[in-house]
């Protein structure tokens, strides 16, 4: 699928859906992934369309978004951002004729309220062979926002993909405590190459981390859209959403009334998550090699979590063979995944 191929062939012009965005979308990132998603999936279904933006997580101001949104005839709410969970939930007890979507999240029930994500990881991983066969110091850092198992599987995907193509490199983590500040992002960017590492990957929403990677002729790595025009020369490759087609199909099920809570964690297949632009002097073994990690994700003959797989104490987590289950109640599963693989540097606790 391509980011583009956002369709349906329901019409969903009676209903109102509403998105909650923790920042203004911008030109790149996150919210600005989210918000072309929802002005992709309107015009395709018909649906009308209501956002607001800079909704602080764990706020009164989200409350009462969602209240306003539901008082203007709202549907369905979409809130996209981790931190806007719990209120989420108790807002679907309050309103149950109305639909809730949480992004990241992973309560739901089983009538109103659901949660989506998609397999990033996937992604990731791709993103990492790119950086590991482009290090020339075999050190590699990485800006993470907050100690959560979405970020903690995304960058032992990514690290598995760099040590797949180059044993020798490790990857360092600075955390910033924040999903959107280009000051603390660009700071701690800035402390990771000047420890010397050549390219930088990141789970943050804004520019900044390529911005110094390219003012120190280094390269990056971008998350949530191919934000190659922000840092030409340091762009390396992307880890990229495509939610349109989620958010279409998610309309179309509060149009007929199929939507029946739960979660939804799809990958590639979907054309949800993928690999973006790749940097012309990505080497051709390298551009083979991720098409066909691409194909066998897609295909399920592949999984970047498939063992044997160390700590990075170098215990074994994940046997030879065995693949973590999505959820499991004791045990390593992938959306519960809180330690760090082999190859990385620094706390998976923040």
């Amino acid at each position: 699928m391509k980011p583009d191929d956002t369709t349906s062939d329901v019409d969903a012009s009676d209903v109102t859906a509403a998105f909650v965005y923790l920042t203004d979308p911008g030109d790149a990132g996150w919210t600005w992934a989210h918000h072309r998603g929802a002005e992709q999936a309107a015009e395709a279904t018909g649906a009308s369309l209501l956002t607001v933006e800079n909704i602080p997580e764990g706020s009164p101001e989200f409350e009462q978004s969602v209240r306003d949104f539901i008082a203007d005839g709202a549907d369905a709410v979409f809130a996209t951002s981790f931190g806007y969970m719990d209120a989420m939930e108790a807002l679907s007890a309050e309103f149950p004729d109305v639909d809730f979507f949480h992004a990241t999240g992973y309560l739901s029930n089983d009538s109103n309220f659901g949660n989506y994500f998609g397999r990033i990881y996937q992604a990731r991983y791709l993103t990492g062979l790119t950086a590991g066969a482009a290090t020339e110091t075999n050190e590699i850092g990485y800006v993470a926002a907050f100690p959560i198992p979405e970020v903690i599987r995304g960058i032992n995907a990514f690290t598995l993909g760099v040590r797949e193509v180059n044993p020798d490199a490790t990857v360092t983590v600075n955390w910033t405590s924040t999903w959107f500040d280009p000051a603390v992002e660009g700071e701690a960017a800035q402390a990771l190459l000047d420890g010397g590492a050549d390219v930088i990957a990141m789970h943050q929403d804004s520019t900044a981390a390529g911005e110094r990677a390219e003012a120190a002729c280094a390269r990056w790595i971008s998350y949530n859209s191919d934000m190659s025009e922000f840092a030409p020369n340091a762009y390396l490759s992307s880890a990229i959403w495509n939610w349109g087609h989620y958010y279409a199909l998610a309309i179309e099920s509060v149009a007929d009334g199929s939507f029946a809570g739960g979660g939804t964690w799809p990958g590639m297949e979907t054309g949800m998550v993928q690999i973006g632009s790749l940097a012309d002097d990505v080497s051709q073994d390298i551009r083979d090699l991720i098409d066909q990690r691409s194909q066998e994700m897609i295909s399920g003959s592949f999984d970047p979590f498939t063992g044997p797989i160390n700590d990075q104490d170098g215990n074994e987590i994940i046997a030879a063979g065995v693949t973590p289950p999505d959820f499991a109640d004791d045990g390593l599963f992938l959306l519960g995944m809180s330690v760090f693989v082999e190859g990385v540097v620094g706390s998976a606790e923040g």
